[in-house]
């Protein structure tokens, strides 16, 4: 048997299997697809052999680092997600990532602002603070009215247009901050919520980022993950102070927390300086 790909990714948090939606979305698509990966979650991009995550060791290709490319990679392994989708369904698909990246993304990601903004980013930022966030709640909207009462986007099945909206979704619904002007737009719209609710029970049943110490991993009859750490106490506990370093560098990029003036620059990205422990995976 060939060995499986490698995925690493950044660690979890919230409930969560990663903190940061690029590597969320590939986790997701890869559990649609039930694509075989050994996953490293882990701390630092360092610990990556590209120096970015996500990133996708491969046999064949190397290490690919794009989310979109790996899942094209996936895709090529014969894990197609969107096989049965019909040439409308694929066009509004890409639409939908497109609205993602466009409208929700500027707000997850606050490091793009001074790029999208130029010098006049400090001078106008509660005006661009209104807009960033307008825009952000009517893709919201546009998504749970597109949803629907639908399982997923297209009808009973996920398709990878599932796995890139729950990305962006999850860790703005399961992020315990205050002031989330976002998240309680989001939680408003309960179709959504109920679906990513749903997403996390059917996929990601145990695998969030604070697993249960009366539940360890074990190998069975599903397959599964194995975890033989004498000292899972310890790892356990530094797992939860590193998710909270991870969640807090997060925080600071998201659009969870409201604009502040200051210095502060894309910390949720920076090399956290305490242990790392790295979690494998068969998936």
């Amino acid at each position: 048997m060939a060995a499986p790909m490698e995925l690493f990714c950044w660690a979890g948090g919230w409930g969560l299997p990663s903190v940061d939606p690029d590597c969320l979305a590939v986790l997701t698509y890869a559990r649609f697809t039930g694509a075989p990966l050994k996953v490293h979650r882990v701390t630092s991009p360092w610990r990556s052999p590209s120096g970015r995550l996500p990133a996708l060791k491969t046999r064949d290709e190397g290490t690919i680092s794009k989310p979109q490319q790996i899942i094209t990679h996936l895709r090529k392994q014969k894990y197609n997600a969107d096989y049965d989708l019909s040439a409308t369904q694929g066009a509004d698909s890409l639409a939908f990532v497109s609205l993602l990246e466009e409208k929700l993304l500027p707000v997850l990601h606050l490091e793009r602002l001074q790029l999208m903004w130029g010098d006049s980013y400090m001078e106008d930022e509660e005006k661009l603070e209104k807009e960033l966030y307008r825009d952000a709640r009517e893709c919201l909207t546009l998504l749970s009215q597109r949803l629907g009462s639908q399982k997923f986007f297209f009808g009973d099945s996920p398709a990878s247009l599932d796995a890139f909206v729950f990305s962006r979704l999850a860790p703005l619904l399961k992020a315990k901050l205050p002031n989330g002007k976002l998240q309680q737009h989001l939680k408003s719209l309960q179709n959504l919520c109920n679906y990513c609710t749903s997403i996390l029970s059917l996929y990601f049943p145990w695998d969030g980022g604070e697993p249960l110490a009366s539940a360890p991993r074990a190998a069975g009859a599903d397959g599964g993950e194995t975890e033989e750490d004498p000292h899972k106490w310890r790892s356990q506990l530094l797992s939860v102070l590193v998710g909270l370093a991870a969640m807090l560098g997060y925080a600071f990029l998201s659009g969870i927390v409201s604009i502040q003036r200051g210095s502060a620059g894309p910390a949720g990205r920076q090399p956290i300086t305490l242990e790392e422990e790295e979690e494998e995976e068969e998936e």
